[in-house]
């Protein structure tokens, strides 16, 4: 697991710069925090970002000495938590849990109220979520070969639920169609686990969505498990192939969770949000629940280590919404 080390000290800026415009602010870091703190959740119960905060509340609550309030806001892939957050003040006591939706958003989203890396400040990746490729027990297939012959059988007419036109879990489909030249049509549910609960009742056929949120599924056998999204089979799941070894090469599509601040958040209160994290994530109990859920903890060993990451995504999502002909919406 990766360590933090603060590597310097902000003393000399402090002297060097006018009080009233950078001292005030580490004046405040060393208050912070003195009241709750609510992190907005663009997810609904349920779904895989939900359930990450969830796991990870209680215990930042108690090493930052305050309660971490879950907000709930779900809806429009995740830019109505994005866009009340990016309007919070920028105290720190308003957090944004980000996703892997939020860095589709730039390519499938017109005229979005907010950019993720003007508005937001990194302050560290939380977990890698691997998706898994899941169908209703009713739909005759066992595995990816047979979804890829019944999609080819029948173009455009199989469905698939996703969390919101151009979620994750969305064009994580795309792409698979993409690779495996087959159509199928999307039908957006109001985020990931009313997606879920749709594809468990038989109302959409199939769906790509957290293995934090499915497995429970797989296991009590409302859910038929097709493949794993990422490039390695997950541990927790060892007998559940990647969708890349069972029949659709170079697939890889990883879900995660991370944390954001809006922008002008004092440096030193983002520093301290970040060793915050690593503190809970580096706790045995938490990590251990994170990976019995198949989930891998990753958190950034700095805040800019994250925003890189963040780059990187963008582009490639942009490119699969392009190469999937999905406008802007």
């Amino acid at each position: 697991m990766a360590e933090w080390k603060h590597s310097g000290s902000n003393l000399s800026l402090c002297i060097a710069m006018p009080a009233v415009l950078f001292c005030a602010g580490i004046a405040n870091a060393a208050g912070f925090p003195d009241r709750p703190i609510r992190m907005l959740v663009p997810s609904a119960p349920g779904g895989g970002t939900d359930n990450v905060a969830r796991i990870i509340g209680p215990k930042l609550s108690e090493i930052l000495g305050q309660q971490v309030i879950i907000d709930n806001r779900a809806g429009a892939g995740g830019s109505i938590a994005a866009q009340m957050a990016s309007k919070a003040p920028a105290n720190g006591y308003t957090l944004l849990a980000t996703f892997a939706t939020h860095a589709t958003n730039p390519a499938i989203m017109k005229d979005l109220s907010y950019d993720l890396e003007r508005d937001f400040l990194p302050i560290s990746l939380v977990v890698i979520l691997p998706n898994l490729l899941v169908a209703n027990p009713s739909l005759p297939v066992r595995n990816v070969r047979e979804l890829i012959k019944l999609a080819r059988a029948k173009p455009g007419a199989l469905q698939f639920a996703s969390g919101s036109y151009g979620a994750s879990s969305h064009l994580s489909m795309e792409l698979f169609a993409g690779l495996t030249n087959t159509k199928m049509i999307s039908v957006p549910f109001k985020g990931v686990g009313p997606a879920l609960t749709g594809v468990i009742a038989g109302e959409v056929p199939l769906m790509i969505g957290s293995m934090l949120s499915a497995m429970p599924h797989v296991r009590n056998r409302r859910l038929v498990a097709l493949g794993v999204t990422s490039a390695k089979r997950s541990s927790a799941a060892s007998d559940i192939p990647t969708i890349a070894e069972a029949g659709v090469p170079g697939y890889e599509a990883d879900n995660w969770s991370g944390l954001m601040a809006p922008a002008g958040t004092p440096r030193e209160i983002v520093m301290k949000l970040h060793t915050a994290l690593l503190q809970t994530m580096n706790d045995a109990e938490i990590s251990a629940r994170f990976i019995k859920e198949s989930a891998e903890p990753a958190p950034s060993r700095t805040p800019e280590e994250f925003g890189a990451m963040i780059k990187v995504e963008v582009t490639k999502w942009t490119k699969v919404a392009r190469d999937a002909g999905l406008k802007p919406q």
